[in-house]
Protein backbone atom coordinates (compact mmCIF):
# COMPACT_ATOMS: atom_id res chain seq x y z
CA UNK A 1 0.00 0.00 0.00
CA UNK A 2 1.23 3.61 -0.80
CA UNK A 3 1.80 6.20 1.37
CA UNK A 4 -0.64 8.98 0.69
CA UNK A 5 -0.94 8.21 -2.90
CA UNK A 6 2.47 8.53 -3.66
CA UNK A 7 4.34 5.27 -5.19
CA UNK A 8 1.09 5.03 -7.60
CA UNK A 9 2.91 2.60 -10.24
CA UNK A 10 3.97 4.82 -13.35
CA UNK A 11 3.06 3.84 -16.84
CA UNK A 12 6.06 1.82 -18.44
CA UNK A 13 7.42 3.43 -21.15
CA UNK A 14 5.56 0.34 -23.83
CA UNK A 15 2.73 1.78 -22.29
CA UNK A 16 3.34 5.69 -23.04
CA UNK A 17 4.32 4.65 -26.77
CA UNK A 18 1.25 2.65 -27.00
CA UNK A 19 -0.92 5.02 -25.52
CA UNK A 20 0.57 7.92 -28.17
CA UNK A 21 0.17 5.56 -31.26
CA UNK A 22 -3.65 5.52 -30.11
CA UNK A 23 -4.00 9.33 -29.92
CA UNK A 24 -2.28 9.62 -33.14
CA UNK A 25 -4.67 7.14 -34.42
CA UNK A 26 -7.56 8.79 -33.40
CA UNK A 27 -6.74 12.45 -34.42
CA UNK A 28 -5.79 11.02 -37.67
CA UNK A 29 -9.22 9.58 -38.20
CA UNK A 30 -11.06 13.00 -37.08
CA UNK A 31 -8.72 14.59 -39.65
CA UNK A 32 -9.50 12.29 -42.68
CA UNK A 33 -13.30 12.20 -41.57
CA UNK A 34 -13.72 16.38 -41.36
CA UNK A 35 -11.31 17.55 -44.14
CA UNK A 36 -12.78 14.56 -46.41
CA UNK A 37 -16.17 15.84 -46.03
CA UNK A 38 -15.75 19.33 -46.16
CA UNK A 39 -13.20 19.36 -49.11
CA UNK A 40 -14.18 15.85 -51.52
CA UNK A 41 -17.65 15.77 -52.80
CA UNK A 42 -19.90 13.00 -52.64
CA UNK A 43 -19.66 11.98 -56.27
CA UNK A 44 -16.54 11.84 -58.44
CA UNK A 45 -15.91 13.17 -61.35
CA UNK A 46 -12.25 12.46 -61.92
CA UNK A 47 -9.72 9.78 -60.27
CA UNK A 48 -7.32 12.47 -59.58
CA UNK A 49 -7.89 15.70 -56.90
CA UNK A 50 -9.02 18.70 -58.57
CA UNK A 51 -7.32 22.06 -57.85
CA UNK A 52 -9.87 23.01 -55.66
CA UNK A 53 -9.69 19.77 -53.73
CA UNK A 54 -6.21 20.03 -52.80
CA UNK A 55 -6.31 23.78 -52.05
CA UNK A 56 -9.37 22.86 -49.72
CA UNK A 57 -8.09 19.73 -48.34
CA UNK A 58 -4.26 21.67 -47.73
CA UNK A 59 -6.36 24.73 -46.27
CA UNK A 60 -8.24 22.16 -44.01
CA UNK A 61 -5.38 20.22 -42.48
CA UNK A 62 -3.78 23.37 -41.65
CA UNK A 63 -6.49 25.01 -39.97
CA UNK A 64 -6.48 21.57 -37.82
CA UNK A 65 -3.01 21.33 -36.85
CA UNK A 66 -3.07 25.09 -36.17
CA UNK A 67 -6.41 24.92 -33.81
CA UNK A 68 -4.94 21.32 -32.52
CA UNK A 69 -1.56 23.68 -31.25
CA UNK A 70 -3.35 26.63 -29.73
CA UNK A 71 -5.43 23.94 -27.58
CA UNK A 72 -2.55 21.82 -26.76
CA UNK A 73 -0.89 25.32 -25.58
CA UNK A 74 -3.63 26.14 -23.81
CA UNK A 75 -4.10 22.95 -21.70
CA UNK A 76 -0.73 22.70 -20.59
CA UNK A 77 -1.30 26.43 -19.54
CA UNK A 78 -4.06 25.38 -17.56
CA UNK A 79 -2.11 22.58 -16.28
CA UNK A 80 0.93 24.60 -15.09
CA UNK A 81 -1.76 26.90 -13.61
CA UNK A 82 -3.48 24.61 -11.25
CA UNK A 83 0.20 22.90 -10.74
CA UNK A 84 1.19 26.07 -9.51
CA UNK A 85 -1.17 27.61 -7.94
CA UNK A 86 -1.67 24.92 -5.57
CA UNK A 87 1.40 25.55 -3.97
CA UNK A 88 1.29 29.37 -2.47
CA UNK A 89 0.05 28.31 1.03
CA UNK A 90 2.09 25.40 1.28
CA UNK A 91 5.45 24.46 3.17
CA UNK A 92 7.93 27.44 3.59
CA UNK A 93 5.58 30.07 2.70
Amino acid sequence: MSFLGFGQPQPTSAQKIAAAKQELEMVTDILTQSCYKKCIPPSYQESELNKGESVCLDRCVSKFFDVNNKVTEKMQSLQGQAMGGGRAGGFGA
